[in-house]
């Protein structure tokens, strides 16, 4: 049984659905969370679906981590920016997991890089002594679909 079919869920995907779409959608995650303003603040995240949980690294002293150790209620959507506009949203708590940092980053790597040869990835793996994870388990999720109605609409 998916944590899909655990959590309040809506939209026309089903649980299954869901879960495919997070597991093979390769783009950023946008996480919400409050800020010390009392506003929220959007992040776009690179994630991984494991453990019926949401996956992110980042470092310990970055703002996001600050702000989820603050409040640990975020929202998230993950959905491409080009039509037909589909996608998932929900509302989750973080944990903040200093062990997970290294596995995390190197799944993030692996997943949006292919493998840790780039400029880009050596540099990340550079700072991976003080990077932590963020578990995000959702407590509900909203899916859409617009690919129907959007059948003539031009794509990128």
């Amino acid at each position: 049984m998916s944590v899909f079919d655990q959590i309040r869920r809506r939209g026309p995907w089903s649980s299954s659905r869901i879960e495919t779409f997070v597991t093979e959608t390769v783009i950023p995650m946008r996480l919400s969370c409050v800020a010390s303003t009392g506003y929220p603040l959007v992040t776009s995240l690179w994630f991984l679906w494991q453990d019926d949980c949401f996956w992110c690294a980042v470092q310990a002293h970055s703002r996001v981590a600050a702000h989820c150790r603050r409040n640990n209620r975020c929202g998230f959507e993950i959905a491409g920016d080009q039509p037909p506009y589909r996608g998932v949203r929900g509302l989750a708590d973080v944990t903040i997991v200093p062990e997970a940092g290294e596995r995390m980053l190197r799944g993030c790597i692996a997943r949006y890089l292919g493998d840790e040869q780039s400029d880009l990835a050596q540099w990340l793996l550079g700072r991976v002594s003080t990077e932590v994870a963020l578990r995000i388990e959702p407590r509900s999720i909203f899916s859409w679909d617009y690919s129907g109605r959007m059948k003539s609409a031009p794509t990128a």
